[in-house]
């Protein structure tokens, strides 16, 4: 993939093929049979969907990072890294008609794009258009006709709001499942742990993922952790549900392990909570990056660059016969696409600001008139 000096991290600028990475990518496949046995029976099609989602929702962040460098936004909060935690589960989803639900944090906004969104809404959405997902009013961003519920700014209280619509959907009849991701930060809260055991305790269809990208704002994992179960592994035997691990800069071990959960909840077998192992490239937003480089040392940067979940799938890809030009090809149509969503949300942030007098509109308060 095409670097982008100004708006990566070093570490990924420096990428270069790493033979114990690569063994480790390949291990990683072939540890669990069930797992293995979904990756095998994905098509060439399929393979290269989910190799466009990982490069659409990377070169959306660069056009965000250039937006805010050149003062059209005042910042972003990027999923540099960690797309593959968002781009695999999302296509272990049922989209289109008929679409499951993903409720994103604002860090996995490739999971708009993956079900459907453009890119110029997220753009737009940034910027506060009139014409963008929240018409202005806010910079959280989601569309119900496509299955994404807007992310909600206390993370960690999704977890109750898309166990409520799991058991809505249920008792409607319907087989389709909600997910949704948490940092690892926000289980620490307490709505988490009360949506979870509801989730449980009922049975809903909802698949929980804990991103664990080692650090909530600026705070280290070990800070609010015990050292001892840094990895998540038990929480989803401490609730009694089923689950599992996840390398979540390996986007087919995402989507398998997803593609397992979303079967037995379709089959009325409860939730899953899933744990996502991955790392956060960048700061909170990009307004403190220099902040996560004061957090950890420059050792696990470098560990974690070498890990960049595209050219890691790339390198899987052409292993199994598929051309760097096709792979090429497919990232040359993608910068189109978001280079053309740039341009329509920069002409909208020109000639479709919000009106005043919108100010109310589709707003519901007590006693307003129609």
């Amino acid at each position: 993939m095409k670097r982008y000096a100004a708006f990566e991290p070093p570490e990924y600028l420096a990428w270069a093929p790493n033979e114990a990475e690569r063994e480790r990518f390949d291990a990683t496949i072939s540890k669990h049979a069930d797992r293995a046995a979904i990756i095998a029976s994905l098509s060439e099609p399929q393979l290269l969907d989910l190799y466009g989602g990982l490069v659409r929702t990377r070169l959306i962040d660069v056009a965000l990072k250039r937006f805010v460098k050149r003062g059209v936004i005042s910042k972003a909060w990027l999923g540099t890294g960690e797309e593959a935690a968002t781009v695999g589960p999302v296509h272990a989803l049922r989209r289109g008609p008929n679409a499951d639900i993903v409720a994103p944090m604002i860090r996995n906004s490739g999971a708009c794009n993956e079900m459907g969104m453009p890119a110029a809404d997220v753009f737009r959405a940034y910027m506060g258009t009139g014409d963008g997902p929240s018409h202005g009013r806010d910079g959280h961003y989601g569309d119900f006709a496509r299955g994404i519920l807007p992310p909600v700014s206390i993370v960690g209280d999704c977890a109750a709001v898309v166990s409520g619509i799991a058991l809505a959907m249920r008792a409607q009849g319907r087989d389709n499942v909600v997910l949704t991701w948490v940092g690892d930060g926000s289980t620490k809260t307490g709505v988490f742990h009360e949506g979870l055991n509801f989730a449980a305790v009922r049975k809903v269809p909802a698949i929980f993922i804990i991103q664990n990208n080692q650090v909530a704002l600026g705070t280290r994992l070990a800070q609010h952790q015990l050292e001892a179960e840094t990895s998540f592994a038990n929480w989803p035997k401490a609730y009694g549900i089923w689950g599992g691990v996840f390398d979540g800069n390996n986007v087919l071990d995402g989507y398998a392990l997803t593609s397992l959960a979303a079967e037995r909840c379709r089959r009325g077998e409860g939730p899953a909570l899933l744990i996502a192992e991955t790392f956060r490239m960048g700061g909170h937003a990009t307004h403190d990056e220099q902040e996560a480089r004061r957090t950890f040392d420059s050792e696990l940067f470098g560990m974690w660059g070498r890990r960049d979940p595209i050219p890691m799938y790339e390198q899987w890809l052409v292993a199994r016969g598929i051309t760097r030009e096709r792979l090429e090809s497919i990232e040359q149509e993608i910068d189109l696409e978001v280079g053309q969503a740039e341009e329509e949300a920069l002409a909208s942030r020109e000639e479709k600001m919000p009106r005043g007098e919108d100010a109310m509109s589709g707003v519901y308060h007590q006693g307003m008139q129609q």
